[in-house]
């Protein structure tokens, strides 16, 4: 547990830092374009090369020791960040603000690259909860796995818009710059215990067969996974949309300042997770979780009321954390150990594959279509009933949308066979028996 109190305060700082320059690149390039096509390309891409790179990640965490992948994933991301200061310097801002240039989508990637591989920490850190913390205590370390993120999610909403606002984008960068290094040196001297894993039983480097083995052998899991892919096709309409909506109520500066005060929600939630746990059947809780998220979704833009946006961003990062730890929680007991990294790393491939798909679609269905004909008299007088006057009309018209899907696909889950299935197997599974290394290994 001392081990895991480390890597998880090291992790908080990682988040922090990515977190950072990745809302403050979302904030600034919006700022400069005044472009929802341009936040949607970015957020889209971002998730596209994670869900491409995950199988890739989960191979590599079950290769080899998880310190040893994190130091390389810290490392990487450093290199990066300090390749997009030197973009800085060389090009200026002008030439970098223009989204028709390619300098642009340029200095974007090399800071995406380094987000990227970030998130090879986090496939590492949920096999590590697995490897170092008891069985009956996992829900809730990975209760504070999402405090941690709620955490970092909090400081960096107040102080990328902070920083973008009143100290520019080149001091943000040498700000994430500073922290990405701060976070590598103090990851250097902890000591995982760990047994180092044997390179061959992976299969290859980019090891699919072996992930879809280990799901396929679960009852119900591969329904699961299906199951996180629609929602994730989802949430990519809130990974497009979300900043241009609140940037039409609030500055920049105050926006940074609302998503901090509602990343309180992600504390709240991890915390009582870490408290009081997911209760006998992560399954059901994880269903009724998102069963919310739909609510929320189609609820919380219905009047362009800033006191309601914030309200509703607050509940949804309260509730996100049982999600996602009611996920992690079902694969780090029913898939063995061995083949965790595969699975954790395919499922994200899987699952994040369809936020950039709509995210991609949305940013110019709702620039050039709903947001024009919400703006049109016939729009307003078809919905204005639903969701009232205001600026940002289109945007409401798309979540209230997509909630109303995902509320009919969670119903749909809930009364399904693999429910009851997966449901079964996390009930019959044995615990995970797993043999450590020394402390000083």
């Amino acid at each position: 547990m001392r081990a895991f109190r480390q890597v998880l305060a090291n992790t908080l700082v990682a988040n922090v830092t990515s977190s950072f320059l990745w809302f403050a690149l979302t904030f600034w390039a919006y700022l400069e374009t005044r472009s929802v096509m341009a936040t949607a390309i970015i957020g889209g891409g971002f998730m596209l090369f994670t869900a491409v790179f995950g199988t890739y990640f989960g191979t590599l965490v079950d290769r080899h020791r998880k310190k040893q992948v994190m130091v390389a994933s810290s490392t990487v991301t450093l290199v990066t960040y300090a390749l997009s200061g030197g973009l800085w310097l060389l090009l200026g801002e002008d030439r970098l603000a223009d989204w028709g240039s390619p300098w642009f989508w340029l200095f974007a990637a090399v800071i995406l690259v380094g987000g990227v591989v970030e998130s090879l920490r986090n496939i590492a850190l949920s096999t590590t909860v697995t490897l170092l913390v008891p069985e009956d205590g996992r829900d809730k370390a990975n209760g504070l796995v999402g405090t941690v993120q709620g955490i970092a999610f909090m400081i960096t909403s107040v102080f990328s818009g902070l920083s973008v606002g009143l100290l520019g984008m080149g001091w943000t960068l040498a700000i994430a710059i500073a922290l990405t290094g701060a976070s590598l040196l103090h990851l250097v001297p902890i000591a995982i215990p760990e047994l180092d894993p044997d390179p061959d039983a992976t299969g290859s480097r980019f090891d699919v067969r072996g992930a879809i083995a280990a799901i396929t052998a679960v009852p119900g899991l591969v329904a699961l996974i299906l199951f996180s892919t629609f929602n994730n096709l989802v949430s990519g309409v809130y990974i497009a949309l979300m900043d241009p909506y609140g940037l039409t109520l609030f500055s920049v500066e105050l926006w940074g300042i609302v998503l901090g005060v509602t990343g309180l929600g992600f504390v709240v939630g991890g915390g009582l997770v870490a408290r009081f746990g997911l209760g006998a059947n992560p399954v059901r809780t994880l269903l009724l979780v998102n069963l919310g998220i739909a609510v929320l979704g189609m609820t919380f833009t219905l009047r362009e009321w800033p006191w309601l946006y914030v309200l509703g961003i607050f509940a949804f990062m309260a509730i996100i954390p049982a999600a996602e730890a009611s996920e992690q929680t079902i694969l780090q007991r029913v898939v063995p150990y061995r083949t965790q990294g595969r699975v954790f790393g395919f499922a994200q491939s899987v699952e994040l594959a369809a936020s950039p798909i709509s995210a991609f679609l949305i940013g110019p269905i709702a620039e050039f279509a709903l947001i024009p004909y919400m703006e049109s008299s016939v729009g307003r007088e078809t919905w204005g009933w639903l969701l009232g006057d205001g600026e940002a009309r289109g945007i409401a018209l798309v979540f209230l949308g997509a909630g109303a899907i995902m509320f009919v696909a969670v119903l749909v889950a809930l009364a399904s066979a693999p429910y009851r299935r997966l449901s079964a197997a996390y009930a019959a599974a044995p615990p995970q028996q797993l043999e450590a290394a020394g402390a000083g290994d």
